[in-house]
Protein backbone atom coordinates (compact mmCIF):
# COMPACT_ATOMS: atom_id res chain seq x y z
CA UNK A 1 0.00 0.00 0.00
CA UNK A 2 1.75 3.17 -1.34
CA UNK A 3 1.25 6.71 1.02
CA UNK A 4 0.41 10.14 -0.56
CA UNK A 5 2.87 12.65 -1.47
CA UNK A 6 2.35 14.65 1.49
CA UNK A 7 4.20 12.01 3.64
CA UNK A 8 6.25 10.42 1.45
CA UNK A 9 9.40 12.56 2.38
CA UNK A 10 9.15 12.12 5.87
CA UNK A 11 11.65 9.30 7.81
CA UNK A 12 9.32 9.50 11.74
CA UNK A 13 5.51 10.33 12.07
CA UNK A 14 4.41 11.80 15.28
CA UNK A 15 0.43 10.70 15.56
CA UNK A 16 -2.18 12.28 18.34
CA UNK A 17 -4.02 9.60 19.41
CA UNK A 18 -7.52 11.10 20.61
CA UNK A 19 -9.39 12.97 17.54
CA UNK A 20 -6.54 11.53 15.37
CA UNK A 21 -6.59 7.66 15.55
CA UNK A 22 -9.97 7.39 17.69
CA UNK A 23 -12.74 9.19 19.25
CA UNK A 24 -13.29 7.69 22.93
CA UNK A 25 -13.44 3.55 22.11
CA UNK A 26 -13.89 3.67 18.34
CA UNK A 27 -11.23 3.85 15.67
CA UNK A 28 -11.55 6.36 13.17
CA UNK A 29 -12.96 5.50 9.55
CA UNK A 30 -9.55 4.68 7.90
CA UNK A 31 -6.94 5.03 10.75
CA UNK A 32 -6.01 1.76 10.51
CA UNK A 33 -5.16 1.36 7.60
CA UNK A 34 -3.42 4.61 7.38
CA UNK A 35 -1.18 3.34 10.42
CA UNK A 36 -0.59 0.21 8.82
CA UNK A 37 0.16 1.81 5.14
CA UNK A 38 3.34 4.46 7.38
CA UNK A 39 4.74 1.47 8.63
CA UNK A 40 4.84 -0.53 4.76
CA UNK A 41 6.35 2.62 3.20
CA UNK A 42 8.98 2.19 6.29
CA UNK A 43 8.06 5.24 7.96
CA UNK A 44 8.80 4.88 12.11
CA UNK A 45 5.65 5.91 14.14
CA UNK A 46 5.72 7.33 17.50
CA UNK A 47 2.22 7.77 19.00
CA UNK A 48 2.20 11.27 21.12
CA UNK A 49 -0.48 11.95 23.49
CA UNK A 50 -1.53 14.27 26.28
CA UNK A 51 -3.86 11.74 27.85
CA UNK A 52 -2.41 11.05 31.06
CA UNK A 53 -5.19 8.73 32.29
CA UNK A 54 -3.36 5.81 31.47
CA UNK A 55 -0.29 4.31 31.14
CA UNK A 56 1.90 3.75 28.24
CA UNK A 57 0.55 -0.04 28.70
CA UNK A 58 -2.73 0.92 28.55
CA UNK A 59 -2.26 2.54 25.39
CA UNK A 60 -0.60 -0.62 23.84
CA UNK A 61 -3.80 -2.53 24.93
CA UNK A 62 -5.83 -0.15 23.15
CA UNK A 63 -4.33 0.29 19.97
CA UNK A 64 -4.10 -3.44 19.54
CA UNK A 65 -7.97 -4.03 20.94
CA UNK A 66 -9.03 -1.43 18.12
CA UNK A 67 -6.96 -2.70 15.29
CA UNK A 68 -3.48 -1.01 15.41
CA UNK A 69 -0.08 -2.39 16.01
CA UNK A 70 2.07 -0.81 18.73
CA UNK A 71 4.74 -1.75 20.65
CA UNK A 72 5.60 -0.14 24.04
CA UNK A 73 9.04 1.71 22.67
CA UNK A 74 6.20 3.62 20.50
CA UNK A 75 4.62 5.55 23.25
CA UNK A 76 5.65 8.24 24.51
CA UNK A 77 2.84 9.39 27.10
CA UNK A 78 2.70 12.78 28.55
CA UNK A 79 2.71 10.80 32.14
CA UNK A 80 5.79 9.37 31.21
CA UNK A 81 7.61 13.20 29.97
CA UNK A 82 6.00 14.31 33.87
CA UNK A 83 8.18 11.37 35.59
CA UNK A 84 11.38 12.33 33.50
CA UNK A 85 10.78 15.63 33.96
CA UNK A 86 9.92 15.89 37.93
CA UNK A 87 13.26 13.23 37.87
CA UNK A 88 15.66 15.91 36.52
CA UNK A 89 14.62 18.50 38.22
CA UNK A 90 13.31 17.23 41.98
CA UNK A 91 15.71 15.77 44.13
CA UNK A 92 13.13 13.70 46.51
CA UNK A 93 10.53 15.48 48.74
CA UNK A 94 6.53 14.95 48.91
CA UNK A 95 3.86 15.26 46.07
CA UNK A 96 0.16 15.48 45.86
CA UNK A 97 -1.32 14.24 42.74
CA UNK A 98 -4.32 15.18 41.11
CA UNK A 99 -4.88 12.59 38.83
CA UNK A 100 -5.37 8.75 37.73
CA UNK A 101 -3.90 6.26 38.96
CA UNK A 102 -0.75 5.77 36.35
CA UNK A 103 0.14 9.21 36.88
CA UNK A 104 0.56 8.38 40.70
CA UNK A 105 2.61 5.64 39.34
CA UNK A 106 4.77 7.98 37.03
CA UNK A 107 5.50 10.53 40.16
CA UNK A 108 6.22 8.18 42.45
CA UNK A 109 8.61 6.67 39.74
CA UNK A 110 10.57 9.76 39.62
CA UNK A 111 11.40 9.67 43.46
CA UNK A 112 9.20 11.49 45.22
CA UNK A 113 6.67 10.17 47.95
CA UNK A 114 2.91 10.55 46.99
CA UNK A 115 1.07 11.88 50.03
CA UNK A 116 -2.19 11.17 48.73
CA UNK A 117 -4.85 10.04 51.56
CA UNK A 118 -2.68 11.21 53.99
CA UNK A 119 -2.31 13.86 56.73
CA UNK A 120 0.27 15.89 54.99
CA UNK A 121 -1.22 16.24 51.78
CA UNK A 122 -1.48 19.31 52.31
CA UNK A 123 2.09 20.29 52.82
CA UNK A 124 3.42 18.92 50.10
CA UNK A 125 6.34 19.93 48.15
CA UNK A 126 4.67 19.72 44.70
CA UNK A 127 1.68 19.22 43.39
CA UNK A 128 0.83 17.54 40.06
CA UNK A 129 -2.30 17.86 38.18
CA UNK A 130 -3.96 15.60 35.44
CA UNK A 131 -7.08 15.11 34.65
CA UNK A 132 -8.56 11.92 34.97
CA UNK A 133 -12.72 10.64 34.96
CA UNK A 134 -12.91 10.40 38.97
CA UNK A 135 -11.78 13.85 39.91
CA UNK A 136 -13.54 15.65 43.16
CA UNK A 137 -13.78 18.78 44.66
CA UNK A 138 -11.70 16.90 47.78
CA UNK A 139 -9.01 17.19 45.29
CA UNK A 140 -9.01 20.75 44.68
CA UNK A 141 -9.30 21.60 47.81
CA UNK A 142 -6.58 20.00 49.03
CA UNK A 143 -4.41 21.37 45.84
CA UNK A 144 -5.48 24.65 46.42
CA UNK A 145 -4.19 24.77 50.00
CA UNK A 146 -0.72 22.98 49.58
CA UNK A 147 -0.40 25.52 46.62
CA UNK A 148 -1.28 28.40 49.68
CA UNK A 149 1.21 26.83 51.29
CA UNK A 150 4.04 26.62 49.26
CA UNK A 151 3.95 23.52 46.91
CA UNK A 152 5.46 24.11 43.59
CA UNK A 153 2.34 23.46 41.03
CA UNK A 154 2.83 21.55 37.82
CA UNK A 155 0.89 20.92 35.21
CA UNK A 156 0.23 17.82 32.99
CA UNK A 157 -0.79 19.83 30.05
CA UNK A 158 -3.16 22.96 29.54
CA UNK A 159 -5.46 20.87 26.96
CA UNK A 160 -8.83 22.41 28.23
CA UNK A 161 -11.11 19.58 26.44
CA UNK A 162 -10.46 16.11 24.34
CA UNK A 163 -13.42 14.79 21.88
CA UNK A 164 -15.15 12.20 22.94
CA UNK A 165 -18.77 10.47 21.10
CA UNK A 166 -21.01 12.92 23.08
CA UNK A 167 -19.21 15.97 22.47
CA UNK A 168 -15.95 17.64 24.15
CA UNK A 169 -14.87 16.43 27.99
CA UNK A 170 -13.34 19.07 30.36
CA UNK A 171 -9.65 18.09 29.97
CA UNK A 172 -6.58 18.52 32.20
CA UNK A 173 -5.83 22.17 31.61
CA UNK A 174 -9.53 22.71 32.86
CA UNK A 175 -8.69 21.08 36.57
CA UNK A 176 -5.29 23.08 36.46
CA UNK A 177 -7.34 26.89 35.25
CA UNK A 178 -9.36 25.62 38.44
CA UNK A 179 -6.26 25.52 40.75
CA UNK A 180 -4.49 28.36 39.59
CA UNK A 181 -7.83 30.51 39.91
CA UNK A 182 -8.32 29.49 43.11
CA UNK A 183 -4.30 29.86 44.39
CA UNK A 184 -3.97 33.11 42.19
CA UNK A 185 -1.01 31.28 41.16
CA UNK A 186 0.12 29.62 37.61
CA UNK A 187 1.62 26.55 37.01
CA UNK A 188 5.42 27.03 37.26
CA UNK A 189 6.03 23.86 34.85
CA UNK A 190 3.57 22.60 32.38
CA UNK A 191 5.00 19.42 30.52
CA UNK A 192 2.95 18.09 27.69
CA UNK A 193 1.95 19.27 23.63
CA UNK A 194 2.41 22.11 22.90
CA UNK A 195 6.07 22.29 25.15
CA UNK A 196 8.98 21.57 24.24
CA UNK A 197 9.58 18.59 26.80
CA UNK A 198 7.84 15.99 24.32
CA UNK A 199 9.11 16.82 21.44
CA UNK A 200 12.75 17.01 23.22
CA UNK A 201 12.10 13.19 24.56
CA UNK A 202 10.54 12.23 20.61
CA UNK A 203 13.70 13.63 18.99
CA UNK A 204 15.91 11.31 21.49
CA UNK A 205 14.01 8.18 20.81
CA UNK A 206 13.72 8.84 16.77
CA UNK A 207 16.99 9.72 15.93
CA UNK A 208 17.81 11.21 12.86
CA UNK A 209 15.40 11.82 9.59
CA UNK A 210 12.50 14.00 9.18
CA UNK A 211 9.62 14.62 11.41
CA UNK A 212 6.31 15.23 10.67
CA UNK A 213 3.67 16.18 13.71
CA UNK A 214 0.31 14.82 13.33
CA UNK A 215 -2.65 16.21 15.53
CA UNK A 216 -6.23 17.34 15.40
CA UNK A 217 -5.59 20.38 17.75
CA UNK A 218 -4.26 24.24 16.31
CA UNK A 219 -3.25 25.29 19.61
CA UNK A 220 -1.84 21.87 21.32
CA UNK A 221 -0.33 19.53 18.42
CA UNK A 222 0.67 21.69 15.73
CA UNK A 223 1.50 24.74 17.98
CA UNK A 224 3.73 21.59 19.57
CA UNK A 225 5.10 20.68 16.52
CA UNK A 226 5.84 24.07 14.82
CA UNK A 227 7.69 25.69 18.14
CA UNK A 228 9.91 22.11 17.74
CA UNK A 229 11.16 23.15 14.30
CA UNK A 230 8.75 20.58 12.49
CA UNK A 231 6.42 20.47 9.65
CA UNK A 232 2.94 19.66 10.95
CA UNK A 233 -0.69 17.95 9.45
CA UNK A 234 -3.85 18.86 11.51
CA UNK A 235 -6.74 16.28 11.08
CA UNK A 236 -9.86 17.48 11.46
CA UNK A 237 -11.23 14.61 12.83
CA UNK A 238 -11.18 15.92 16.64
CA UNK A 239 -13.17 19.12 16.29
CA UNK A 240 -10.82 21.79 14.38
CA UNK A 241 -12.21 23.52 10.97
CA UNK A 242 -10.65 23.81 7.79
CA UNK A 243 -11.42 27.54 8.02
CA UNK A 244 -9.82 27.81 11.44
CA UNK A 245 -6.32 26.23 10.06
CA UNK A 246 -6.53 28.40 7.04
CA UNK A 247 -6.72 31.29 8.90
CA UNK A 248 -3.86 30.71 11.02
CA UNK A 249 -0.56 32.25 10.80
CA UNK A 250 1.11 30.67 9.87
CA UNK A 251 -0.86 27.45 8.71
CA UNK A 252 -0.54 24.03 9.16
CA UNK A 253 2.07 22.59 6.88
CA UNK A 254 -0.79 20.07 5.85
CA UNK A 255 -4.26 20.03 6.44
CA UNK A 256 -6.80 17.00 5.83
CA UNK A 257 -9.96 15.78 6.68
CA UNK A 258 -8.52 12.71 8.25
CA UNK A 259 -5.74 10.25 8.93
CA UNK A 260 -6.77 8.25 6.09
CA UNK A 261 -6.99 11.30 3.58
CA UNK A 262 -3.74 12.49 5.00
CA UNK A 263 -1.01 9.56 4.36
CA UNK A 264 -3.38 7.51 1.50
CA UNK A 265 -4.68 10.17 -0.58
Amino acid sequence: MSVSAAVRPYDHILLDLDGCLWVGDEALPGAVGAVAALREAGKSVLFLTNDVRHAPEGFVRKLWRLGFQASLPEILSVGAAVQFALAERVRGGTAYVVGSQALVDHVAEAGLRVVNNTPFATRADVVVVGGHDEFVFEELKVATQAVLRGADLIGATRDAVFPMPDGPWPGTGAILAAVETATGRTASTVIGKPESTMYAAARDRLGEGRILGVGDRLEIDVLGARRAGLDQALVLTGGASREAAEAADPAPTFVADSLATLVLS
